[in-house]
């Protein structure tokens, strides 16, 4: 490849990154990211940092269930309207070793998967979301062989992930805390659901290329993870326990073990790139994922485990994450530019479909981005973008979930069309 085409699609690689942390549909953060494999010569690594600014903001929310909530009742009151999600980072790491003419593997650091929502305590939806943050570290190595075919290439790939995550979820359990002398006490009536798991995952792929004219086509399975057994706490100690009988609940007023299972997602991505004039390349992807693999996680004290499975319609289900997602489809193309022997630039254009079927605030997203990279010699690269776009406008409320349920019944709200923009910074070395 010549240095030329090199030098652009750093910077359009730069923008595969930036589109995938500032759209994030589902819980997906970082993504899957295996561009480095593909980078000429004998050893590159790479790292970044992505900084995501959303301006997500809740508003016209009413408190649906007043038993457990704050709001409708008139129970210490609570804002309508409040910002939901706050800033966050996104760092990746890579390092790729040739280990023949014909052989390359890439071991990597990244966070594919989380998510952030801070609400806050003081709004009437108290009752459905204080904070909840999900985190993952994934641990990847994934190698490829090329065959000669023609003037290019035929790249066969495959690899392995190791993934841990970890999270929490705090909300308002029960409202009416505010009315008792126990308020006085010091109990807020909050629960908190931690949790931690992890799993093993492969992937497999193929990937032609013809150096000549820049051009590259890769297709890449990720499969599913499933992380077995998710393991945590519910943490009610927030109640007094003098309330167990009045609640009809064992659980409040102490810390409880529980468990429960899910899997995530398996997913396609077909990119594409080709010079198409002289200093001038276009590159494109389309990837799917299975968010629907995500409905309705349960949890269940660990003392039952013996009396059955923990699924959404348990009679011993002790709490829930209601996400009911759909599948998530990201589409974007874009152009990038050598301008001189050291500097190229390349602009993007990206839709994700929202992954919200109602009971999340991520419905589409629409997103520009732009970015530059810089060669000084052939052993170093920076890279440096942004990007800028919509998150459409929906609603919260009442949904359909397994069996005969409905879930999101404890507060509806409106957002509209809100901002996101996002920052990254990366440096390569190679050699």
């Amino acid at each position: 490849m010549s240095k030329a085409i090199s030098t652009i699609l750093g910077g359009a690689l730069l923008l595969t990154g930036v589109a995938s942390a500032a759209q994030a549909g589902g819980l997906e953060r970082g993504g899957y990211n295996w561009d480095l494999l593909f980078e000429p010569g004998r050893v590159a690594t790479e790292a970044g940092v992505i900084y995501v600014m959303p301006d997500r903001r809740i508003k016209n929310a009413v408190d649906t269930r007043p038993i457990d909530g704050r709001g409708a009742n008139g129970i210490g009151g609570g804002a309508t309207s409040v910002d939901e999600t706050p800033d966050y980072s996104v760092p990746r790491f890579g390092l790729k070793v040739g280990i023949t003419d014909e052989a390359d593997c890439l071991a990597t650091y990244s966070q594919p998967w989380g998510v952030h929502t801070d609400p806050g305590a003081d709004w009437v939806g108290a009752n459905q979301n204080i904070e909840t943050k999900i985190d993952s570290d994934d641990y990847g190595l994934t190698c490829s062989y090329k065959f000669a075919l023609n003037k290019g290439y035929l790249r066969a790939i495959g690899g392995v992930s190791y993934q841990e995550l970890d999270g929490f979820k705090n909300r308002l359990v029960f409202g009416n805390i505010f009315q008792t002398p126990f308020a006085a006490l010091g109990y807020d009536g909050q629960g908190l659901l931690s949790l931690n798991a992890d799993g093993v995952g492969w992937r497999a792929g193929v990937a032609y290329e013809l150096p000549e004219y820049a051009l590259r086509a890769s297709l890449i399975y990720n499969a599913e993870i499933d992380l077995g057994q998710i393991n945590g706490t519910v943490d009610l100690t927030e109640i007094p326990g003098a309330l167990a009988s009045t609640l009809r609940n064992p659980f409040v007023g102490r810390v409880t073990d529980v468990y429960g299972t899910a899997t995530m997602p398996q997913s396609l991505e077909f990119k594409w790139q080709t010079g198409i004039a002289p200093d001038w390349l276009a590159f494109g992807t389309v990837k799917w994922v299975d968010w629907s693999v995500l409905e309705v996680v349960a949890f269940c004290p660990t003392s039952t485990k013996a009396l059955g499975s923990c699924g959404p319609s348990s009679p011993f289900r002790l709490t829930s994450l209601d996400l009911m997602f759909q599948d998530g489809w990201t589409i974007s193309a874009g152009l990038g530019h050598k301008f001189n022997d050291q500097w190229s630039g390349s602009a993007q254009i990206s839709w994700d479909r929202g992954t919200s079927t109602g009971l999340t605030t991520q419905t589409d997203t629409y997103l520009l981005s732009g970015g530059v990279s810089y060669t000084p010699n052939k052993n170093i690269e920076i890279r440096a973008g942004g990007a800028a776009g919509v998150l459409t406008s929906g609603s919260y409320g009442p949904t359909a979930c397994p069996g005969t349920q409905t879930c999101g019944t404890d507060v509806t709200y409106d957002f509209g069309d809100d901002f996101v923009g996002a920052l990254s910074l990366s440096g390569k070395l190679k050699f």
